[in-house]
């Protein structure tokens, strides 16, 4: 029987030839950058498949079914090949498959007519069979990127709920981090994993100070607030501070402050200190004794809060009236310019953190803008007096012996590493640790002291008393990553054998890195090994030839990249990705600047950052939440046409342009996200997660993305959906004994809780815009009803800005 030709329609025709351009595009853009990639030594794939793409094209478009046998063809190579390049990894798995199974789709249904106009059986069964199996896939994986894809699941849940014995539940969440030890813990179970869904909106308060400006530099709201008795003390951007009822959430008090800097204003805490309580004194032997300090009873001020403003100053408010404490400094305030220098006075140096109370030592570190001269504010550290504001010692890093202020004329030693995050204190050694960042200039470090090298990137430890050190650990040798310590360490009783205890603080650092160390002496209590790293070859540079990794702890984020580490929303800009990825120098962590493209993952923004790590002393629990975003990195010969253009030190700015670097001969173009065409990030997500790290195995017990793309996408456009994909987090977590960690630094909308034990997503209430704060979580007085509190004011790299502070309980019985 002879076999008929079968014309199909116009319309069939149209379709069939868009279809075929269509994929004689898409295999001409795979062919031509996947061409790029295989020069680079990178994966033959694209080139193959968009060869084979463009032949497909070319026969669909002429109407032959041959096009849709190489489509299938390339098809299942693809499926082959995605699953040798990232194994079972859904959202990498996704990049490679979804969109070609798309137009499989297209082209399964198309098949039929191509048969029928080639005169064979069209086999539509099969035909639809396949369209059929292909529309299943990708419904379930559309309907898969919706639910959260944990890097690491919870195997067991060995937690345990202990109830807080009566009598013993916190009063005060009274330092920025709940403790002088910073476990941001509540020991609170009011609130529990089997009620916390009931939890819901108790009061809202607005201060009136929205910050400006978007994310980047300018003004954002980063807080913690204090509790104390029935109230919360709060501070906003531009530094204004205001009392509220903890319980109601009624305004006390305000005191307008209205500070301004260039490019910095934000307020991510503040300290507290009542003269009327006993003072304690160091348990430990052979430790320095506190001051003693006294404020007459009846005067005002006899509890004070105390900030630290960008202007810079450190400020005194009687905490009963918002009044300026008349007896501290003049009039309330101590300028912290003195000393500082040439810089100080313009926005160069400023605090960013919280100031630590210290006994009666109130200690203030301070941010010296990034990347901009190497003649910089020094990064001194000074203790003052809590109710006088006079200066009791300063710690110099470039004159660590000297304790005093300069000299009439004088300043403190210039471009030093300085101490921009939070500190601890620990009351039984009276002794403050102070995490350090770099020296400037970060990337360039051939004017870098034998001081700088010595205290860059480390911990240190100083007498609260006399600000003499105790003892440093470096967790980065001669630092050109802008690779800080970027939180204050958290306090720990490290397990160890037979049951003993170690008296540690745990930390995480900006490459990555947790550390454990022991606080007495500051030896590592788990394994760290030094390294070979490769060196740079930039004139003059001093190159560490070991690095330490702390092998002993697991890393968060910090895994060597490799090609099949790129992604993309879709095939196309993955290929980009791995262009880009491939056609810059990338040695491992430690990538050292040079006169080249490279690449600095995770860049220096982190890893992890100031928001800390929380902890459950109940099952030794630790809790970090992290971003994974890279910068590219280039020093490039300055151009003296360019001598006028200054940097910023705005370090979440893109710079497009390279600047100079005063002091050097260099320009930099650095801080330029890894980023696709799409604005997406290049690395395979998660892009943010939330972690917890058993302390008896020092292994990760769940890893969770953490954040949606609901109210961010490509190009700043919202995309409204949630997709748990894990977003970059900026701010911090708080743990409860009630068994649920709380974060609300994500980049969509949300308030949410966790629970410790699996990493579940509990609960989570909407929040009028995003928010970088870090919750508190503490008991009314009044009313005995646990509330959690965090502040809102905006999400980094979102439009949307508030004001707000957000109460949330149980409904009242």
């Amino acid at each position: 029987m002879e076999k008929q030709q079968t014309q199909p329609s116009l319309a069939a025709k149209v379709c069939l030839l868009v279809l075929g351009l269509c994929l004689l595009a898409a295999g001409l853009f795979f062919a031509f950058y996947g061409y790029q990639l295989v020069t680079l030594k990178g994966s033959w794939y694209f080139l193959l498949s968009g060869l084979a793409l463009v032949a497909s094209g070319v026969q669909l478009a002429r109407l032959r079914s041959s096009g849709a046998m190489i489509y299938g063809a390339t098809f299942v190579a693809t499926v082959i090949w995605a699953l040798i390049d990232a194994g079972l990894d859904f959202w990498p798995l996704v990049s490679r498959v979804l969109l070609l199974a798309g137009l499989g789709i297209l082209v399964a249904l198309a098949f039929p007519v191509l048969r029928r106009t080639n005169a064979q059986p069209p086999q539509r069964g099969a035909s639809l069979a396949v369209a059929g199996v292909l529309t299943l896939a990708c419904l379930a994986t559309v309907g898969g990127m919706f639910l959260p894809h944990a890097s690491v699941a919870a195997k067991t849940d060995d937690t345990v709920l202990q109830p807080v014995p009566a009598g013993q539940a916190p009063i005060d969440w009274a330092h920025y981090g709940s403790t002088p030890g910073a476990t941001r813990f509540a020991a609170l179970d009011q609130i529990t994993r089997s009620n916390v869904k009931d939890l819901q909106l108790a009061w809202t308060y607005q201060t009136g100070d929205v910050p400006v400006s978007p994310g980047g530099g300018g003004a954002e709201d980063q807080l913690t607030p204090l509790q104390v008795g029935n109230q919360v003390f709060v501070c906003t951007p531009h530094n204004n501070v205001i009392a509220l009822d903890a319980t109601t959430g009624k305004e006390l008090w305000k005191t307008e402050i209205n500070a301004k800097q260039k490019k910095w204003m934000r307020c991510r805490g503040l300290a507290y200190f009542d003269a009327a309580q006993p003072l304690a004194q160091p348990s430990v032997a052979g430790a320095t004794p506190v001051k003693a300090v006294s404020v007459p009873a009846g005067a005002a001020c006899q509890r004070r809060i105390l900030m630290n403003s960008v202007a810079p100053e450190l400020i005194a408010l009687d905490a009963d009236t918002g009044a300026f404490c008349e007896d501290f400094g003049n009039h309330g305030r101590v300028d912290l310019r003195a000393g500082m220098g040439k810089g100080a006075d313009k926005g160069q140096y400023y605090p960013t953190s919280a100031p630590t109370l210290a006994g009666t030592t109130i200690v203030i570190g301070g941010r010296v803008a990034d990347n901009v001269s190497t003649d910089m504010p020094g990064g001194v550290v000074r203790g003052f007096d809590v109710v006088t504001g006079a200066l009791r010692w300063a710690f110099d890093p470039g004159n660590p012996e000297d304790q005093s202020a300069p000299a009439e004329g004088k300043t403190y030693a210039r471009s030093t590493p300085n101490v921009w995050a939070p500190m601890s204190y620990d009351p039984q050694s009276n002794t403050v640790f102070m995490p350090v960042g770099s020296a400037a200039v970060d990337l360039w470090g051939v004017k870098h002291t034998a001081l700088d090298r010595k205290y860059g990137a480390s911990m240190l430890a100083v007498d609260a008393s006399t600000g003499k050190e105790k003892w440093v650990y470096q967790t980065v040798h001669d630092d050109l990553w802008d690779f800080d310590v970027p939180m204050q360490p958290s306090f720990v009783d490290f397990p160890g054998v037979g049951g003993k205890t170690t008296p540690a603080m745990v930390f995480g650092t900006k490459a990555g890195q947790i550390f454990v160390l022991d606080r007495a002496t500051g030896k590592p209590l788990t394994k760290v090994e030094e390294r070979a790293v490769p060196a740079g070859n930039i004139e003059g540079e001093t190159y560490s030839p070991t690095q330490p990794f702390s092998v002993g702890m697991p890393n968060i984020g910090a895994a060597d990249m490799k090609e099949s580490d790129m992604w993309g929303a879709t095939p196309f800009d993955q290929l980009l990705c791995r262009v880009k990825f491939k056609s810059k120098r990338y040695t491992g962590l430690f990538t050292p600047p040079g006169t080249d493209p490279s690449l600095n993952l995770p860049g220096s923004l982190g890893g992890m950052n100031w928001g800390g790590i929380s902890v459950d002393p109940t099952n030794n629990y630790l809790f970090i939440n992290d971003m994974r975003v890279g910068l590219e990195v280039q020093l490039i010969k300055a151009d003296p046409a360019d001598a006028g253009v200054k940097a910023d030190g705005n370090e979440a700015a893109a710079i497009t342009k390279p600047v100079p670097l005063d002091g050097t001969p260099y320009a930099i173009n650095a801080k330029v996200r890894f980023m696709s065409p799409l604005d997406i990030p290049c690395q395979k997500p998660p892009f943010g997660t939330l972690t917890a790290v058993d302390l008896k195995t020092q292994k990760i017990a769940w890893q969770v993305p953490v954040g949606t793309v609901k109210d961010t996408g490509p190009f700043g456009i919202k995309m409204g959906l949630p997709i748990p994909i894990g977003m970059p987090t900026i701010g911090g977590t708080m743990v409860t004994q009630g068994g649920l960690v709380f974060i609300a630094a994500t980049q969509d909308y949300y308030l949410r809780a966790y629970e410790t034990g699996t990493g579940k997503e509990a609960w989570k209430a909407r929040l009028p815009v995003g928010s970088q704060g870090t919750p508190i979580s503490y008991q009314s007085p009044v009313t005995g009803q646990q509330f959690v509190l965090v502040s809102a004011g905006g999400a980094r790299n979102s439009p949307d800005r508030g004001d707000y502070v957000i109460a949330y309980a149980l409904p009242r019985k």
